[in-house]
């Protein structure tokens, strides 16, 4: 790599793992923290999912506020704002505190989320950014392990606030690092600082939106399963969600050769394939160890999410993807807002309906993912030319 993609390489990775730690250890700690200190039932949870997601709706926004900040700085700003949020969870157990305390996290992590995809793709070739992407992830599995494991080794040792408050002081402290760093390259073709919906990346929106909604089932109401109906304790969640980052980190890197060598269409039909068997089994397994195993494979399948963003670099003009990304994560947004408060409430009637509906959403991005067209596979020398 040039010594600008270097530099560009080690802030993205820094940066992506501190959101995955802020995220992970919020993720990890939230449905226990919900259900035993905040007192939340189903459908507060659910409101309180659905407007974690305002801010992604509104990350749209983000392409004006590159209007005063470059997009690295907007990044290591996002990053702050995050930890904040996380550090102040714990000492909100209350429906509006969480509320509260949830909007500020996600403000940062659905601004971060758009800045880092649209560097990531500017900054690598067509045939470099599936491997680099896919080392990204790898390295954010690795930090969610370490995140599990802390969690799970201090759980019988800290109260909630503390635990809140570790985490949210280690991603704060790589935010103010990160507001420190220029990594960018001032020869790098100016993005377009404007709002940008194009005809030509309908099926990169498509996809784009049924992802985040059935990423809404797995977020909110998988967690929730095992911890309401199964009764799991937050060791044994923060054990499983070990256990799926063990399996991402070793299994990125080959998602990022396999994207190159078989192409999109291809992976995306596994990962579709898989997700319809997942919430079908959601929605009927009585047994923890079954539904154990299927947030597992939940977890697996999501890592080919990398498709649609390698989908977007293949077809979109260089200065559209920033914007683009910006709107693409919006949409992906739009039924995300809706979808945790809609499914809270469902599940109140019958806990079956949102994971059917999840059913639904994979099999109608199965029939979408057959219309991915890409220039085709690249050649395998990618991995080579992408080394660091």
């Amino acid at each position: 790599m040039t010594p600008p993609q270097q530099r560009m390489y080690r802030f993205l990775m820094v940066t992506s793992i501190a959101a995955t730690i802020g995220m992970m250890g919020w993720v990890t700690l939230l449905s226990n923290f919900a259900v035993e200190s905040a007192g939340l039932g189903p459908l507060e949870i659910g409101i309180t999912q659905s407007i974690r997601e305002i801010p992604g709706f509104l990350s749209l926004l983000v392409i004006y506020l590159l209007l005063v900040l470059t997009e690295h700085r907007a990044a290591a700003l996002s990053i702050l704002v995050m930890g904040l949020g996380v550090s102040i969870t714990g000492y909100l157990p209350s429906f509006w505190g969480v509320v509260c305390s949830t909007l500020i996290m996600s403000t940062g992590f659905h601004f971060f989320e758009p800045l880092n995809q649209s560097l990531s793709l500017q900054y690598f070739s067509l045939e470099a950014a599936p491997i680099m992407l896919s080392r990204l992830r790898a390295a954010m599995a690795l930090a969610n392990i370490g995140v599990g494991g802390v969690i799970f080794a201090l759980s019988g040792w800290l109260g909630y606030p503390t635990l809140f408050l570790l985490i949210g002081a280690v991603v704060t402290g790589i935010g103010v690092w990160a507001v420190l760093q220029d990594p960018s390259d001032k020869s790098m073709p100016p993005q377009h600082k404007k709002m940008l919906f194009r005809w030509k990346y309908w099926l990169y929106y498509a996809l784009t939106f049924l992802s985040g909604s059935r990423r809404q089932i797995f977020m909110v109401f998988a967690t929730f399963l095992l911890v309401k109906k199964f009764e799991l304790s937050l060791m044994a969640i923060s054990g499983l969600f070990m256990v799926n980052n063990i399996i991402a980190w070793a299994v990125n890197p080959v998602i990022g050769r396999m994207i190159n060598r078989y192409g999109e269409r291809a992976l995306l039909t596994v990962e579709y394939s898989t997700l319809i068997v997942v919430f079908l089994g959601y929605s009927y397994t009585e047994s923890p160890y079954v539904a154990g195993a299927l947030f597992i494979m939940d977890h697996l399948a999501f890592n080919f999410v990398v498709c649609i963003r390698t989908y977007l670099q293949k077809i979109a003009d260089r200065p559209d993807i920033a914007p683009s990304s910006a709107v693409g994560f919006t949409i992906n947004h739009i039924a995300a807002v809706v979808i945790p408060a809609l499914g809270g409430w469902l599940w109140t009637i019958d806990y079956h309906i949102p994971f059917l509906a999840g059913a639904v959403m994979a099999a109608i991005s199965l029939v979408l993912s057959q219309f991915v067209r890409t220039p085709g596979p690249v050649a395998a020398t990618a991995e080579g030319r992408a080394s660091p």
